[in-house]
Order: C-alpha cells, then sequence, then structure tokens
C-alpha cells in the first residue's frame, strides 16, 4: 500500500506543528501508535449505505459488519486518546444507534458527552418520507478528566421580551441584533466550504464544522488524529488552528486532494 507523507513544519504565528497523512488502513497505522500519544480524534466515518462511491466502497448496513470493522479501531483509538483527550465521530441516521452501543462497550457509558445534530439545507427531497437533512456527531471523553472549552462564538438573538443583560456586549447583522453565546448541541451550517476552493469529493464536510469540535476540544500544539481523512478538511483546520495532526485514508486520492489543499493554507 503507497504511503504518502505531508510532514509540514509548519510556522504559523506561535508555535511550529507538523501534518503527517498517509494512504494506509486506519487500523495498520492505528497499531503503530503508541499509547496516549493523542489529545483529540475526529472521524468522519463509513455511513454503512453500503454504496460504491467510485473511490472507495462503504459498509452494508448490517450489526455484524458494522461491529466486526469498527470495534478493533475503536478500541485502538481509546488507546493512543490521552486521558485528557475525547473523540468526536460523525455518521448519518443508519448506524449511529450501533455506534452509541460500541462506544458505550469501548468508551464507557459515563464518558458520553453529547450526541450533536449537525442539519444542513443542500440535498434533495421526499415526498414519502421527512427529507433527511442532518448528521450525527457522538461525542465521548476518555474519563472524566477531559479538556474541554466551550467558546462563545454563537450568535444568539434579541428576545426583547426578555430584555438586555448589561454585562453582555450586543452587535447587530442582517437578521437583527445578537450577542455571543456558547455553542449548543444542534446547529445548523452549510454542507461545503469553498475556502482553499471547492473540493471534489463526494463527503467534503465544512470547515466551520470541524473547526468547532477542535477548538472545542485542544489546544494549540496538541496532536488531533482523523483517520478516516477523506478530503483533508480536519488536516487544514489543524494546520491553521497550530494543532499537530496524523491522518490516514485507504484511498491515495483523497491524500492527494489533502496535499492540495495544505499547499494552499498560507
Amino acid at each position: 500500500m503507497r504511503n504518502v507523507n505531508v510532514n509540514e513544519p509548519q510556522n504559523q504565528q506561535s508555535c511550529q506543528t507538523s501534518v503527517m497523512c498517509r494512504a494506509v488502513d486506519n487500523l495498520e497505522l492505528l497499531l503503530s501508535q503508541p499509547d496516549e500519544s493523542v489529545d483529540l480524534i475526529y472521524c468522519d466515518i463509513l455511513y454503512g449505505t453500503g454504496r460504491n462511491f467510485g473511490d472507495y466502497q462503504d459498509l452494508k448496513p448490517i450489526r455484524s459488519e458494522i461491529e466486526a470493522h469498527y470495534l478493533p479501531r475503536l478500541k485502538e483509538m481509546h488507546r493512543v486518546l490521552k486521558s485528557t483527550g475525547s473523540i468526536y465521530l460523525q455518521m448519518d441516521t443508519r448506524i449511529n444507534h450501533w455506534l452509541r452501543c460500541i462506544m458505550d462497550n469501548v468508551f464507557g457509558y459515563d464518558n458520553f458527552r453529547n450526541e450533536i445534530i449537525w442539519g444542513y439545507k443542500t440535498g434533495g427531497a421526499s415526498k414519502k418520507e421527512y427529507s433527511k437533512k442532518h448528521d450525527v456527531i457522538l461525542f465521548y471523553s476518555k474519563t472524566k478528566n477531559y479538556y474541554f472549552e466551550n467558546p462563545r462564538e454563537n450568535k444568539v438573538y434579541i428576545d426583547k421580551k426578555r430584555g438586555y443583560d448589561p454585562n453582555l456586549k450586543y452587535e447587530f447583522d442582517e437578521i437583527g441584533e445578537y450577542t455571543l453565546g456558547y455553542y449548543t448541541d444542534c446547529f445548523v451550517l452549510d454542507n461545503f466550504s469553498t475556502r482553499y476552493g471547492r473540493v471534489a469529493y463526494q463527503t467534503n464536510k465544512p470547515i466551520k464544522l470541524i473547526e468547532r469540535f477542535i477548538k472545542s476540544s485542544s489546544k494549540e500544539g496538541d496532536t488531533v488524529a482523523d483517520y478516516y481523512l477523506g478530503s483533508g478538511t480536519t488536516a487544514v483546520v489543524c494546520k491553521e488552528l497550530n494543532r499537530n495532526f496524523i491522518g490516514c485514508d485507504i484511498n491515495p486520492k483523497a491524500i492527494e486532494i489533502t496535499n492540495a489543499r495544505l499547499d494552499a493554507v498560507s
């Protein structure tokens, strides 16, 4: 299997960071990593559609197949994650119930933090059922002593009936008057990002979505891993935010796209 390295000592403003990406099966990479070496894991995993996307074959929505694929990988992710670390797994509604059971088994029910709902407006519509317009992100920590800081970046629009808080700063945009509050576990973002060009990859996720998780669950200089790299959005965000990054994808085309996107980051 071909290995492609993106070893870039990065400059950025306040610390030296590195980016490493490989075209390799994620279990192979995980088995090579030392214990407690990663601060944060974010993975936009295989959704269990059973579809052939051309560049890769998705898993079938069969419980035995889902468990056979994910259980050994999640056990290794638990091993490499630091005691203060967290993991975010993104999927849709086909397999989230099975993944929740597996995650409870591996990470522990008491370390479940959130089921995050990301809504989007793009895609088709259905006459026979409600149109499916959201993904689920399962957020677990490894222990109760985990790093988390919810940034006050969420626009909260003013309900004038409730009055104003003199301790808060208020601003205006095209919608109305707002203040900045904490993020909740449910939000809507566009389904793609055009920063550094629109990406020719079927399952590309928006930069602002992954930025939210990386800002909340890691600090500058921390190590973030993505074992289902896809279009490389996690790597791009880590380079911008001064995080070290380790990632892989079994599809060499994904690594080529990631390289091109990283080259575009100033």
